[in-house]
């Protein structure tokens, strides 16, 4: 008897340092992990949020860390496939994305929108040819030649007289369109896509807004698809 007591008294010992080890071990791979995780801080794009999911949990047989489902990217922002390669993602492509509320993938035309980004803002001055303030035809103008490499006449009444008319649903981005704000042809801009087109706005200086704005619609003259004399391909 005092045998199986010893016996039974050294199992217990045995298995009481196996279970410890046990968690130790199991204490040490969590400690591990959360020590990743908390290295994984969030990536901000422009104001978008972008941050890494993992998942693992241990084994009690094994007791190694096995993988419950395999590294995904979460955004959280609209807009951003989850298979997107987010590192070839500029900040421009994000926020004009946002602006034209379509998927960032398809703001594909960095000349245009490095373009447009960079005069963005830029107060409206009739007659204004540069950053101290530009006009709505000035600023198709050098739109037009500086991404597209087609030349312009200066006035608004001139970019519609030189230029083929386009159907309304057959508009394209880079074609130019037209609005009567004050008697005849007065006003232009670059149409961009889903009705949305970018002009030097007399209140908000350069800018985007929509074709169905009640306001521009009313105005809308029609759209212009000018010359491409260089043959420079649109996006």
């Amino acid at each position: 008897m005092r045998n199986l007591f010893f016996v039974s008294v050294a199992c217990c010992i045995f298995t009481g340092t196996t279970l410890s080890a046990t968690a130790q071990k199991l204490k040490n791979t969590i400690s591990i992990n959360d020590g990743m995780s908390s290295r994984q801080s969030p990536k901000f794009i422009d104001g978008i949020e972008i941050k890494a999911d993992r998942s693992t949990e241990v084994s009690a047989v094994n007791e190694t860390p096995v993988a419950t489902a395999p590294v995904s990217t979460t955004v959280t922002a609209p807009h951003i496939s989850a298979a997107l390669d987010i590192e070839n993602i500029s900040s421009v492509q994000f926020k004009f994305a946002q602006i034209l509320d379509r998927n960032v993938e398809l703001v594909k035309n960095l000349s245009l929108f490095n373009f447009i980004e960079e005069w963005w803002g830029t107060r409206y001055s009739y007659g204004g040819t540069s950053k101290r303030g530009i006009d709505c035809s000035a600023f198709t103008g050098l739109l037009m030649g500086t991404v597209f490499a087609v030349k312009l006449p200066r006035t608004a009444r001139e970019q519609y007289n030189e230029t083929d008319r386009v159907e309304r649903e057959d508009m394209q981005e880079g074609d130019l369109v037209f609005f009567n704000t004050r008697g005849g042809v007065s006003h232009v801009g670059v149409y961009l896509g889903d009705e949305y087109f970018v002009h030097a706005s007399t209140n908000s200086g350069v800018t985007i807004s929509r074709l169905d704005d009640p306001y521009y619609d009313k105005r809308f003259v029609g759209a212009g698809r000018p010359i491409n004399e260089n043959n420079v391909e649109r996006e």
